[in-house]
């Protein structure tokens, strides 16, 4: 048993692992506290979505379902083995499971078999949602597996806890199938033999010129391209009880954070746009009979209608406004300042 780690340590924790975080809207403060008890913690349970494309399904474990209030859980794992925190607290997950299975989690021995729903696991466990059909057909990339083990490691790292802390939702809550296209066994095996070694260290972002920014330990990206996350020896909880630090956001971090939906509107004039502009044409998506301005245009929508599409939104996810998590994927290069009053945001988009 342990606290619940606060949203700091929990960031802190998975970036010291090596992984790729980015902070959804307002995570740190969205919860199901108020429904009922948040831990103390005993795993992590892993899912998959039942769905596919990444913006969508972050939206949708944000949000949840008219039947079933977000979020859905605590993180996502899309397939280029990306995080996306969407909760920080009780999350709409886990469900009720086998107390025999809970358990078997708490002294760290092979599971039984899941007979029972007559206990609380969103009080609980943490949760990875996982982008994936789960048709058994939809294939897992490396990336994303890598991905799983790495989260999963770095929560049982944060808590001292070892690889049987870790559990499918198929073994915890009678008839559910997730994850499927990987076996549990293996994922553990794998969290083993990562537990085994120290963690990897927060990644460095590239600069879209070439080479690594702020290269060395200690150094890694954000969710919203540009505070560093915490370096040093473990995430999680230090024995005093104290939060690890995450270090605040440079002055000039190395991507534009995402502006908000509604500054892409007609009439709408910043360097940020043209800037956008040459990533869409490096990603091959021009539609621009001439080099992108600062204006934001028909041409602008429309080359950022195929990076949505690229990415494998369609419909509505692909109208050409820029969301956050397309945005982020896009990596716009930092811009000089804009003047005092132009190009501000009034509101934000949130997918």
């Amino acid at each position: 048993m342990a606290t619940p780690l606060t949203g700091s340590q929990f960031l802190a924790a998975l970036r010291a692992e090596g992984l790729v975080v980015h902070e959804v809207r307002d995570w740190r403060r969205h919860n199901r506290n108020t429904k009922g008890h948040w831990g103390p913690m005993n795993g992590v349970v892993v899912h998959h979505t039942a769905t596919e494309g990444t913006e969508p399904s972050v939206d949708l474990c944000y949000d949840g379902r008219p039947d079933l209030p977000g979020p859905l859980c605590h993180g996502v794992i899309d397939k280029d083995g990306e995080v996306y925190l969407v909760g920080n607290g009780r999350a709409n997950h886990a469900g009720l499971g086998d107390r025999d299975v809970l358990q078997a989690v708490i002294d760290e021995v092979e599971l039984p078999e899941d007979r029972l729903a007559d206990t609380d696991g969103n009080r609980h466990f943490y949760g990875f949602e996982c982008i994936n059909l789960g048709d058994g057909q939809d294939p897992w990339p490396e990336a994303q597996l890598s991905a799983v083990e790495k989260a999963a490691a770095a929560i049982c790292r944060a808590h001292g806890w070892g690889e049987r802390s870790v559990i499918g939702h198929k073994e915890w809550q009678p008839g559910k199938i997730d994850p499927l296209g990987f076996t549990m066994d293996a994922l553990r095996d794998r969290i083993k033999s990562r537990l085994a070694e120290p963690p990897e260290g927060p990644v460095d972002p590239v600069d879209p010129a070439g080479g690594a920014l702020g290269a060395g330990p200690g150094t890694g990206p954000t969710a919203a391209n540009g505070s560093r996350g915490g370096a040093g020896d473990v995430g999680g909880a230090p024995d005093d009880g104290r939060t690890p630090p995450v270090p605040p956001m440079p002055r000039h971090p190395p991507y534009e954070p995402f502006p908000g939906g509604g500054f892409f509107r007609p009439g709408a004039r910043d360097p940020v746009i043209a800037a956008m502009g040459e990533r869409l044409i490096a990603e091959g998506c021009d539609h621009y009979r001439h080099g992108p301005g600062p204006e934001w245009n028909e041409a602008h929508r429309k080359s950022y209608a195929s990076w949505q599409r690229k990415l494998g939104f369609h419909g509505k996810d692909a109208d050409g406004v820029p969301g956050r998590v397309t945005w982020d994927r896009l990596r716009v290069p930092n811009t000089p300042a804009r003047p005092p009053g132009q190009g501000s945001p009034d509101m934000e988009k949130a997918g």
